[in-house]
């Protein structure tokens, strides 16, 4: 294979909903990657290779699960696979949709501050370019919950393209997603 023949390996950053919970995709992460789809692969699905990256935010303050009673070291182990699985069924949407079109693509998942994992990531794997979902925040509620899209456009090291939510897909607060 020559080296222009080589598929265009496009990373796009996907996370869970904050709206729906559990394992769905979040309307900003959805929105990248049907946008990626219709855009940019079209009907080239051997010209590209998508790569899903997950990142996991590890629980700051150790409360999120206040209904359960860690005892034991396997507690831990079992807190952290359910934490896995979560992530896993994540990805497994996109990977299914993209075998469903017959788009090559490869998905994993890291733990983290979403921001610096991705554009390590970047550096690691050495995408092509970038797409990360927007949520459209306002200069309010940027200075309260930040934008990981914002913070990769400056800081990763390739293209980024940022897709911004549409407009009727907002929920009621722009901070859901």
């Amino acid at each position: 294979m020559d080296v222009g023949s080589e598929p265009t390996r496009i990373m796009v950053g996907v996370n869970e909903s904050t709206i729906k919970g559990y394992p769905h995709a979040s309307i900003s992460s959805k929105g990248a990657f049907e946008w990626t789809l219709k855009k940019i692969v079209r009907s080239n699905f051997s010209g590209f290779k998508l790569l899903f990256l997950h990142v996991q935010v590890p629980d700051q303050d150790g409360f999120d699960d206040m209904d359960s009673i860690y005892a034991s070291p396997d507690d831990f182990k079992r807190m952290n696979r359910k934490d896995m699985i979560r992530g896993l069924h994540l990805l497994e949407y996109f990977v299914n949709r993209c075998h469903e079109l017959g788009v090559p693509c490869e998905a994993w998942l890291k733990k983290g501050d979403p921001k610096e994992v991705i554009c390590h990531e970047v550096n690691r794997v050495q995408p092509d370019f970038l797409v990360v979902g927007s949520r459209g925040l306002g200069p309010f509620q940027k200075v309260f919950v930040g934008t990981v899209s914002e913070f990769c456009a400056k800081h990763a090291d390739c293209p980024v393209i940022t897709i911004k939510r549409k407009a009727d897909e907002a929920p009621q607060d722009p901070v859901d997603d």
